[in-house]
């Protein structure tokens, strides 16, 4: 009887996945992606909005057990009020009907505007606001909305005509003519209350915001009328009491920001009217209690720094959190135009200097902060308001810790080393503090690269030096400089760069700055900072559980060791993870949740205990869960995609060879659903670096901008292998095929890969590392190979775009690891550049590489493609105009990756040859005749 159900079982399953579908091109466009998930503060809600193949979202609003509450379409940007009694969300315009206006050409004036909604959640009442051009809640405090509105024409048959009425001309001669919204005139400001929904409406607001925990709201107003002063005003929300703090006939308002509390304000105006290019920009700071705001600093007052300084309207106000001091930024002098020259007056040229510290690409690229380049100050809000220049021309830049009431500031600069950083890919600095109440500046790091922080207390700076591989601390007090983990590991033990290994990281600094929590590979560390004494927390090495603690209040500054404190838990063997809790004072450790998947960190409820978080694998999305504070309680609330039971998906597991090198390496493999060992599978290799951490990671079908789709490649019978590689420096290439390699014959061997049908696909890097691999073998049938680099040498002198830097680092000592320059290591270069030996090779490519590709220079793609084409090689180029390293548009996404798989289903299936394979797209038929269809099985 038992082997009669176990036959009738197996009979079942096999019927079930035989009536599953394959996923086809079409079919991505029904999986949804969770967007901007948020628990609420008491815990009792979340909410969370789908969108649907990248089209619209649904709003979805559920309660802890699950239970769904609410949904609205088109809607997204949830958000709870302080006191969970209220969502507030956006709701826009379908995109289909905003595309069919698109193709009407309908003006941008007359598009629809988003509109507001808010949800009480008690009542279950629905209110919406149309044409709301933006909106604000308080963060830590409830009771109100404020939301600027777009103004709307009225058609004019609509409207009496007042023309006729003396009356109403004589009160538009006294408010003066009409006004209307706009960036520069402000729009209409409605601050709502949402318990009676009374409403207060302030015209021509071009900045308003709320304190975070005082019940207050700031604006500043062009005025009612063109005859109406500008003005910025604070409202008292608990008294109701309005105040007018400044005002002027014309006044560019900026950096508008209350405290905390709600009782100072801060902002920059400037009143000039002429089109002077040196701003007379003024600060001026209120507290409760006065009558109108103060000028603090301007041109025209006895300031303590330098001449030329002016308050930046670019670098935000920020208030201590004890509210003793007030943050700004002194703006440099412009660079001062000569306006009377015309444009054929003026050369254009650029002049590139062999020793200037920057490569003028970079400074290009850095034109917009260079030009709002601030020197950071500090007011003291006391009698005195003593006014500090904090940064200057020697330390420019500048750093605080997170609630800025410590007396001292973090200073460095950059420039005498950032020459050198274009070909070591350090961005060293030299390092001073700053006392933030007297202005007494001591250099105390020079050449440091690293990231370093002040400690919460500011009683020590502490940081990696990645040249000496270790954490240290530096007394700022005493002067005194602490090698913390000198002839100790807190480094990556698997680096295989020419470049210093970079370290594990920091959790951060406990209370009263007495420890510094630091990670080695698997354990947390907590260290004396003065002394440097060192103890282990816990003990992941003995079995290669990796520890990492989690923040679940942002607004803490630092470790609190008097209770227990969350982890994220990862084992290397099996890529299982979870959850623990840590006692730091007595070292021990309460596992709470782990399994085979991937966990994500979890929210916390800002006035609870709840926890919100993911968990995935290749078979289950991540959907959203709810647990209580020790996970006993979990419970899903979403269920994003039901729909994935309908289709093939796969399955994936770990695979272990030798490389070439004598190595134990792993991998992924990814299997059909309906897997059969005693059939034969064609294979698609697709590989980076190391990638096996993301065993349990979820693929969810979409159009990847780069990559082969795991699981829609899964579902049409693919089996995938992602092998894991190690670099030998010096030698990139032949350590990818020492790795990959005997991997793909691993795998042959077991009897279910068909030999004569295995391709291969990767990008950028990947995309390299298969360029060469295809001059050194002929396993693969086809290969797909995305921004390449076959020709090193030229590479080397290329430029990174999208950050004007030079790629000279890249292959002395980064992830090129070539390490050393081309006429140090010539034989390298040319040994590891494909486009030397390409005339070996006999696999069809298939190059993708875009003409604004702001990593590798596109040229790369061409080298390729026309040495392949001068050989007669079978290969095709796809540049998608416009875009960057990996197509971004929706079309291009979609297109690359339904021409992916044609490509592949042609040479390891033999499937019908597409058009566009057999002749191209013409540039005259380009975005028209797209040569997507196949051919007949007869025409090949």
């Amino acid at each position: 009887m038992k082997a009669l159900f176990t036959s009738l079982f197996l009979i079942i399953t096999i019927t079930l996945s035989a009536q599953k579908k394959s996923l086809e091109i079409s079919d991505i466009e029904l999986w949804n992606t969770i967007e901007t998930p948020r628990l609420a503060p008491n815990g009792a809600y979340v909410a969370y909005s789908l969108e649907k193949g990248e089209k619209d979202q649904t709003l979805y609003l559920s309660d802890a057990n699950g239970k769904e509450l609410f949904t609205y379409p088109r809607a997204s940007k949830g958000a709870f009020t302080d006191d969970s009694k209220a969502l507030i969300f956006s709701i826009t315009a379908w995109k289909d009907s905003v595309m069919d206006m698109k193709r009407r050409k309908v003006k941008k004036k007359d598009m629809p505007k988003d509109s507001l909604g808010i949800y009480h959640l008690n009542s279950g009442k629905l209110e919406k606001i149309a044409n709301v051009q933006s909106y604000k809640v308080p963060e830590d405090w409830s009771g109100y909305i404020a939301y600027q509105l777009e103004e709307i024409e009225v058609p004019k048959d609509s409207v009496k005509d007042a023309s006729k009425d003396s009356t109403a001309n004589k009160d538009k001669k006294k408010k003066g003519k009409e006004k209307k919204v706009s960036k520069k005139n402000g729009y209409h400001l409605v601050l709502r209350s949402l318990e009676s929904g009374a409403e207060d409406t302030i015209k021509f607001v071009t900045d308003y915001t709320f304190a975070k925990k005082g019940k207050a709201l700031a604006w500043a107003t062009t005025g009612e009328n063109d005859s109406a002063n500008a003005a910025v005003y604070v409202l008292d929300l608990v008294n109701n009491t309005r105040t007018l703090l400044h005002e002027a006939k014309k006044a560019d308002y900026s950096n508008l920001r209350l405290s905390e509390s709600g009782k100072h304000l801060g902002f920059v105006v400037d009143t000039d009217t002429t089109k002077v290019q040196l701003r007379p920009r003024e600060l001026y700071h209120w507290q409760t209690g006065m009558a109108k705001a103060e000028k603090l600093a301007g041109p025209n007052t006895p300031d303590s720094y330098r001449g030329d300084l002016r308050p930046s309207p670019y670098q935000d106000i920020r208030f201590s959190k004890d509210e003793s001091k007030l943050y700004f930024g002194l703006a440099l002098r412009p660079v001062i135009k000569d306006t009377m020259l015309l444009d054929e007056e003026i050369s254009s040229v650029e002049v590139w200097t062999y020793d200037e510290p920057r490569l003028y690409t970079v400074q290009e690229m850095d034109l917009k902060n260079d030009t709002t380049q601030a020197y950071l100050a500090v007011v003291h809000l006391d009698k005195s308001k003593r006014i500090l220049q904090l940064a200057n021309e020697a330390f420019p830049e500048s750093g605080l810790t997170d609630h800025r009431n410590a007396p001292w500031a973090l200073l460095m600069n950059e420039e005498p080393y950032a020459l050198e950083s274009q070909w070591t890919g350090q961005r060293a600095r030299d390092y001073a503090v700053v006392n933030v109440n007297t202005g007494a500046r001591k250099p105390i790091l020079k050449k440091m690269a690293g990231r370093i922080d002040l400690s919460p207390k500011a009683s020590f700076v502490y940081g990696y030096s990645n040249l000496d591989s270790l954490w240290f601390t530096y007394d700022i007090e005493k002067d005194n400089y602490l090698p913390l983990t000198k002839g100790k590991v807190f480094y990556d033990e698997t680096n295989d760069s020419p470049t210093p290994p970079y370290p594990y990281g920091s959790a951060g600094v406990t209370e009263d700055d007495k420890a510094l929590i630091l990670y080695d590979r698997y354990d947390l560390w907590s260290f004396n900072p003065r002394s440097g004494a060192p103890t282990r927390l816990t003990t992941g090495r003995e079995n290669k559980t990796v520890y990492r603690y989690v923040s679940l209040n942002p607004e803490v500054d630092h470790i609190n060791t008097k209770e227990p404190v969350l982890l994220r838990s990862f084992n290397e063997a099996d890529k299982s993870s979870g959850y623990a809790l840590l006692d730091i004072r007595t070292r021990t450790i309460k596992p709470l949740l782990s399994g085979p998947y991937d966990y994500s960190d979890p929210t916390k409820a800002e006035k609870g205990s709840a926890l919100l978080f993911t968990r995935e694998s290749f078979q289950e999305f991540p959907d959203l869960r709810l647990a209580n504070a020790d996970f006993s309680k979990v419970t899903r609330i979403s269920n994003a995609n039901p729909q994935q039971s309908d289709y093939n998906w796969g399955t994936i597991e770990l695979v272990n060879w030798t490389s070439l090198d004598g190595i134990e390496l792993t991998g992924m493999l990814v299997k059909p659903e309906n897997f059969d060992p005693n059939k034969k599978y064609p294979l698609l290799v697709n590989f980076y670096e190391r990638s096996s951490d993301g065993l349990h990671r979820h693929r969810t079908p979409r159009f990847e901008r780069s990559s082969i789709n795991y699981s829609f490649y899964t579902s049409r019978g693919y089996v995938i292998f992602n092998p894991d590689v190690h670099y030998r420096i010096g030698y990139p290439g032949e350590s990818a095929f020492n790795c990959v390699i005997p991997g793909v014959t691993a795998l042959v061997e077991k009897g279910f890969i068909d030999k004569d049908n295995i391709g291969v696909q990767g990008h950028s890097w990947g995309g390299y590392q298969i360029a060469y691999l295809v001059t050194k073998t002929d396993i693969f049938k086809a290969a797909e190979a995305g921004a390449p680099v076959p020709n090193m040498i030229s590479a080397y002198g290329g430029i990174r775009w999208w950050t004007g830097l030079s790629r000279q680092f890249q292959y002395e000592h980064t992830q090129s690891r070539i390490g050393g320059t081309p006429w140090e290591y010539p034989t390298r270069y040319l040994e590891n550049s494909p486009i030397f030996n390409i005339d070996k090779i006999n696999t069809p490519l298939l190059v993708m590489h875009n003409d604004a590709d702001g990593h590798v220079p596109w040229y790369q793609g061409i080298e390729f493609f026309t040495a392949l084409r001068r050989l007669g090689k079978p290969s095709w180029f796809l540049n998608y105009n416009g875009e960057p390293h990996w197509p971004l548009k929706l079309a291009n996404r979609k297109d690359f990756n339904t021409r992916m798989a044609q490509f592949f289903d042609y040479y390891l299936k033999g499937d019908p040859k597409p058009v566009w394979m057999e002749r191209g797209v013409p540039p005259m038929e380009k975005g028209i005749n797209q040569g997507l269809e196949l051919l007949p099985a007869s025409v090949d």
